[in-house]
């Protein structure tokens, strides 16, 4: 088991459910899933670059990424409809935990400029949603081997029923958000 969801069933669910006033420790919101996607437009004209994203995500996630394609034909993107023009991996268990921790201990400390997360992701029920400007952040990454520095968005899923529990959840957990 991962450190930081041993960590999370020893001593966060208590103190959670003690600060939301749960009655029972399965009211105490804990992670769903974590989703992580990248979208790039160079895709259009070279289709061979999302083999790169692919292999990059995978290598972040531990587990195989896959491609997406777009939805809708727009014409000022020279976009058709059902083009590869990204990729994505959802996470879930143990991978879930795994990432989660090494998302907080080790690639939000090694991004540049960094003052804290903003509390402006949260969706209304306790989802999270993040992007990270440069892929290059995680150590998998090796920096030599990477052709374009590319963002991704990250969306971490939580059972929890509004902002304030999401949020509470996510501060336990180590997220550094803004004061």
């Amino acid at each position: 088991m991962n450190r930081l969801h041993e960590r999370y069933k020893k001593e966060i669910v208590p103190q959670l459910a003690k600060q939301l006033g749960a009655k029972n420790v399965m009211q105490v919101p804990r992670l769903e899933k974590i989703i992580i996607s990248v979208s790039t437009g160079d895709a259009v004209q070279n289709p061979k670059i999302l083999n790169a994203v692919v292999d990059e995500i995978t290598s972040i996630a531990g587990q195989k990424a896959v491609i997406t394609k777009s939805k809708k034909a727009i014409s000022n993107f020279k976009l058709r409809k059902g083009l590869a023009i990204g990729a994505r991996v959802t996470l879930r268990r143990d991978r879930m935990w795994s990432f989660m921790d090494r998302l907080n201990t080790l690639a939000l400390p090694r991004v540049r400029d960094f003052r804290g997360l903003p509390s402006k992701g949260f969706d209304g029920r306790g989802n999270y949603n993040m992007g990270l400007k440069e892929q290059i952040v995680f150590p998998e990454i090796n920096y030599d081997r990477v052709e374009k520095v590319r963002g991704m968005n990250i969306t971490i899923c939580t059972t929890a029923n509004s902002d304030t529990e999401g949020r509470a959840l996510l501060e336990a957990l180590g997220m550094p958000f803004r004061k």
